[in-house]
């Protein structure tokens, strides 16, 4: 159960082509942000669509790989851990982010020919 205590397991598609940095150091970081859908029936029958999206980093070797091989509207799995961090933007104001940073990725969906 001690895996548990902070555990994400998202199935989405990605908004974007990742954005994939290289530090000073050589070690690289990514960046992708995916959509994961749910539906469900209203009370007038109407079936509703509800769409969230999915703040996702990762470092190193992971990073390489999701450079190499993501594309905008791959379904893909992730899982990993929630984290919170916070910045002040240019006129000062803390900001803050939640994200997922990724331990393992799954391809999904059909192979690109």
């Amino acid at each position: 159960m001690k895996n548990l205590r902070n555990s994400v397991q998202l199935i989405g598609n990605l908004g974007n082509n990742p954005e994939v940095k290289t530090l000073a150091n050589g070690n690289k970081v990514a960046n992708i942000s995916i959509a994961t859908n749910e539906s469900y029936k209203n009370n007038k029958g109407d079936t509703v669509e509800n769409v969230q999206w999915h703040n996702v980093v990762a470092w190193g070797k992971l990073a390489e790989i999701m450079e190499k091989t993501l594309k905008k509207g791959k379904e893909v799995a992730i899982e990993g851990k929630l984290v919170n961090r916070s910045y002040d933007d240019k006129e000062g104001n803390t900001k803050y982010i939640t994200e997922v940073l990724a331990s393992t990725l799954l391809l999904l969906g059909k192979k690109d020919v």
